[in-house]
């Protein structure tokens, strides 16, 4: 059984996979879009990989703010995901705090010594990483 991490964002999209027993996320590859309202090829890609990897479960980012509130990237998050939702009703679509995720997978870069512009084109790959991660740990954990 695999899951799929996805950190979405106005311009691109993380995807991250489980290893098919659960217990560890791997970053796989940005989704890139030119427009923040353009779901058509997002979408046809997800599907390509939806395809590949037989998710069970679509763990998604969760972009709220620091004092628990939720703002104008949540209302995005929600939009994209209603989407996913009704484009692969058969998955389970999880939402997963994804505060501190990217400054995590920025840390793990850093430490591993990647220059400013190797770390820029594959942030959002790690922050997937980091959420799906997260989720497996708890779910291992229970």
């Amino acid at each position: 059984m695999r899951i799929l991490g996805l950190d979405y964002g106005d311009k691109t999209i993380g995807v991250a996979v489980s290893d098919p027993l659960g217990w560890t996320a791997q970053g796989v590859e940005i989704i890139r879009r030119e427009n923040p309202a353009e779901y058509k090829k997002s979408l046809k890609r997800l599907s390509e990989l939806v395809d590949e990897y037989n998710p069970e479960v679509i763990v998604m980012g969760y972009p709220k703010n620091l004092d628990n509130s939720e703002g104008e990237r949540c209302i995005k998050t929600k939009a994209f995901a209603e989407r996913i939702e009704k484009r692969f009703p058969k998955i389970n679509l999880v939402f997963w705090d994804e505060r501190f995720s990217t400054i995590a997978a920025e840390r793990a870069l850093r430490e591993a010594e990647l220059s400013h512009e190797k770390r820029k084109s594959v942030i959002d790959k790690m922050a997937a990483v980091h959420i799906l991660q997260g989720y497996l740990d708890s779910r291992n954990r229970g």
